[in-house]
């Protein structure tokens, strides 16, 4: 009798430790559909971000004692945060791969990737203009301004405008001057 009682103790640790880890993901979810603001930093959600640095440690929990699941690569990587717990953020990239990153390794200077192999970056904002240059698919570009359904890149310094379609990186209904 005398051992039931830790292993119960020990399972009921477990299935707490369980519960609160599923709480970020769970909270994430209505957050994305909500369109709330992040408990922590007060910033909404979900909302684009990028990589500070050239590698990056994506783990399946908000803490340093979770798994490496992930990671990333590319310095400058455009990604987005679904859920914020303490210094973690729990973050996406363009092929829904993720997890939990330290808020460290994120910036706030906004990137994105092209989506379409020679994307027209154009001169203006409409489909008829004269291209000043062509993106190929998978490029890093850094965001600038956005229209309704444009947004002005710069990709190897070349500049222009390119569709939302063609990017990923910025919300569908995003404004930035």
């Amino acid at each position: 009798m005398d051992r039931a009682v830790p292993v119960m103790n020990f399972c009921a640790k477990v299935l707490l430790s369980l519960v609160l880890l599923a709480l970020p993901a769970a909270l994430s979810a209505d957050t994305a559909q909500q369109g709330v603001r992040g408990s922590v930093t007060n910033l909404p959600l979900p909302r684009f971000v990028s990589m500070k640095a050239d590698k990056g440690n994506v783990r399946r929990g908000p803490s340093l004692t979770h798994r490496v699941d992930w990671v990333f690569k590319r310095e400058d990587m455009p990604l987005e945060i679904i859920a914020e717990y303490g210094n973690w953020r729990r973050v996406r990239d363009i092929d829904g791969a993720g997890g939990w990153m330290h808020f460290s390794l994120l910036s706030g200077v906004r990137t994105v990737i092209v989506l379409k192999d020679y994307t027209p970056l154009r001169s203006v904002p409409a489909v008829g203009a004269d291209p000043n240059a062509y993106a190929e698919q998978g490029v890093v570009a850094q965001l600038g301004r956005c229209l309704p359904e444009w947004c002005r890149i710069n990709a190897g310094g070349h500049k222009g405008w390119a569709l939302k379609s063609e990017i990923w990186g910025v919300q569908s209904d995003e404004l930035r001057d």
